[in-house]
């Protein structure tokens, strides 16, 4: 696996560098927003897992959150952040990160962090190779089929584009149980891999950016059901 660590704090890095080493992991560090997007934008498919600190210099990690975003939908990106407002954490999810850990924060956390996303993607790979070419959309519903081997979403005929891996991951958990409802605490675990300690905000600002993705290609498919969750529905569409 091969990092991009964004963060201005070299103790941080130094501190961070020994963790990755003793994984057996590649690593780079780009210590303020500009030299950050010049790495990135070089290779953007190099890279196995983003490391981003919202506060650098130069360039604010928000804006270069949704410029890596705009060059790949699919690198899994993680905020480093020392700033604590809700607003915040909520944007960042929104412009596409994957996660977040406030600052300051325990290596060992962040490497289970890095598991995690690493996890979710082999299992979707594998998931998607046990299933035949000629049958390659193995979740199918009335106006919706995906292939989670490819990743290619299909909905009312039309793709579904630009899916970060959240956001295909729980589309995949909806969509595999059509109109069963999932709690928020359900799909943190499900499709987050670990307990969010009852942050269930990273599942509405998740759930509100894939809408609008959805609602791209036709009527809304994901339903609220108030006080319990979330599901997914689209017998009733036409």
């Amino acid at each position: 696996m091969k990092i991009l660590m964004i963060e201005d704090n070299h103790s941080v890095c130094e501190m961070m560098a020994m963790f990755f080493k003793k994984e057996g992991w590649q690593y780079e560090f780009a210590y303020d927003g500009v030299a950050a997007e010049e790495k990135f934008s070089a290779a953007p498919h190099e890279w196995d897992v983003i490391l981003l600190d919202l506060n650098l210099p130069k360039k604010d990690g928000m804006q270069v959150a949704a410029d890596i975003r705009r060059l790949s939908t699919t690198v899994p990106l993680i905020m480093l952040t020392a700033r604590d407002s809700e607003s915040d954490q909520v944007l960042g999810l929104e412009i596409g990160a994957d996660d977040y850990v406030t600052k300051p924060f325990s290596p060992i956390t962040l490497i289970a962090r890095i598991k995690a996303l690493q996890r979710r993607s082999q299992l979707s790979t594998t998931q998607g190779a046990q299933h035949p070419d000629q049958d390659r959309f193995d979740i199918k519903t009335k106006h919706f089929k995906m292939d989670t081997k490819t990743r290619e979403v299909y909905m009312y005929g039309k793709p579904v584009k630009d899916l970060t891996p959240k956001e295909f991951d729980l589309l995949k958990t909806l969509a595999s149980k059509p109109r069963q409802v999932f709690t928020r605490s359900q799909l943190l675990q499900l499709v987050w891999d670990y307990e969010y300690y009852g942050d269930e905000r990273t599942v509405d600002a998740h759930i509100k950016k894939l809408r609008q993705k959805l609602e791209a290609v036709g009527p809304q498919v994901i339903q609220t059901v108030w006080g319990v969750g979330y599901k997914f529905d689209d017998e009733g569409n036409e």
